[in-house]
């Protein structure tokens, strides 16, 4: 008697899989259905057909991948391409943004025009510089800095180290508030004790007075955060060695938290370096150079170029100087940026051996 022999079937666990290319071939069709249904329809926007190709790549992409690698897989490629999609909506208008600002400012952005103030030099003629708009802004940033960051920092040390019960409800709830406080309430603020109630006039110093209302919030959460994120082994450890609380928290806890700190700072001398209605109520406007913060009105970069820009009427020599101190405004923040990075590097924990 013969046995028929039985073999197993092959089976493959892993269905059929679109090649690694397929997104770019994807993307490339999208765009070329994309301007194509822009000029037979008569469009002429970029951001029209950007946003038919956004539509065509999105329901392309999930078209062909269900038929050749099924729905479930489809729905993955899907969400994948809203990502990528939305992230080309936050990128394209930022990268236009500072290819405008560069190619518009380079054309008067020299050493003279670092070096040199407005002084007698009017709106609509050239020459002129941004040396005492610079100066105004450090200034008037870096007071607000040394006002906000040991308040911000040590209020946050207070919440996630002390703070319990009423009290630190109470300080939670304000900083919250304080957060959503537009600039020009605290201007107004400002304004009403210190230029109206005090007679103090403007200067510098009153508008860091200002700008530290808008930053101390920023500091505060930041700081919190990171405090929190540090690993309540290492406190209790050094506890257990008799080390004090406030010696814990200024050799263990804010070493270790320093680089998240630090960024925080930074991202909150960001939000103020381009604040405009603090400035015009408080410090008001000079075409000359002050370098003394606490008396008589002071230029700073952001009242500068709104200036500039109202007085160019779209063009001429004040145009370009607008454009020109709105990159120097972006360097300096991308300056700031990089070394906040520089220092939470270096003051990094190290972990390694």
């Amino acid at each position: 008697m013969s046995h028929a022999t039985l073999s197993p079937r092959r089976s493959s666990l892993r269905g059929a899989t679109l090649p690694k290319w397929f997104a770019w071939a994807v993307a490339a069709g999208s765009v070329a259905a994309g301007l194509g249904i822009s000029a037979a329809a008569g469009l002429e926007s970029s951001i029209q057909w950007a946003l038919i190709a956004a539509v065509l790549f999105v329901l392309g992409s999930y078209a062909v991948s269900a038929k050749v690698e099924g729905r479930r897989q489809a729905k993955d490629r899907t969400a994948t391409s809203l990502v990528w999609v939305a992230f080309l909506l936050a990128v394209v208008p930022l990268a236009s943004l500072m290819w405008e600002t560069v190619k518009r400012g380079v054309k008067v952005l020299d050493g003279y025009f670092l070096t040199h103030s407005m002084g007698v030099v009017a709106d609509t003629e050239p020459g002129g510089g941004i040396y005492h708009a610079i100066l105004g802004t450090l200034e008037q940033v870096g007071l607000a800095t040394v006002i906000s960051v040991p308040v911000g920092v040590l209020t946050a040390i207070y919440l996630v180290e002390y703070g319990r019960g009423r009290l630190a409800k109470a300080v939670t709830f304000f900083v919250d508030v304080m957060t959503g406080i537009p600039s020009i309430v605290a201007g107004l603020f400002i304004l009403s004790v210190w230029v109206l109630m005090l007679d103090m006039g403007p200067s510098g110093f009153a508008g860091s007075m200002a700008l530290s209302i808008l930053m101390i919030p920023v500091v505060v959460r930041s700081t919190e955060e990171m405090l929190k994120l540090v690993p309540n082994e290492l406190r209790e450890a050094s506890l257990a060695l008799g080390v004090p609380k406030w010696r814990t928290i200024l050799k263990v806890v804010l070493p270790t938290s320093i680089g998240g700190i630090t960024t925080g700072v930074m991202l909150a001398i960001a939000r103020i370096t381009g604040e405009t209605a603090p400035v015009l109520l408080l410090v008001w406007v000079t075409n000359f150079i002050n370098a003394n913060p606490f008396q008589d009105p002071q230029a700073s970069l952001p009242m500068y170029i709104y200036l500039q820009y109202q007085n160019s009427g779209g063009y001429g020599a004040a145009y370009d100087r607008a454009w020109a101190a709105a990159l120097t405004l972006i360097a300096f923040i991308m300056i700031l940026n990089m070394v906040a990075r520089g220092i939470a590097r270096w003051k990094a924990p190290k972990t390694g051996r």
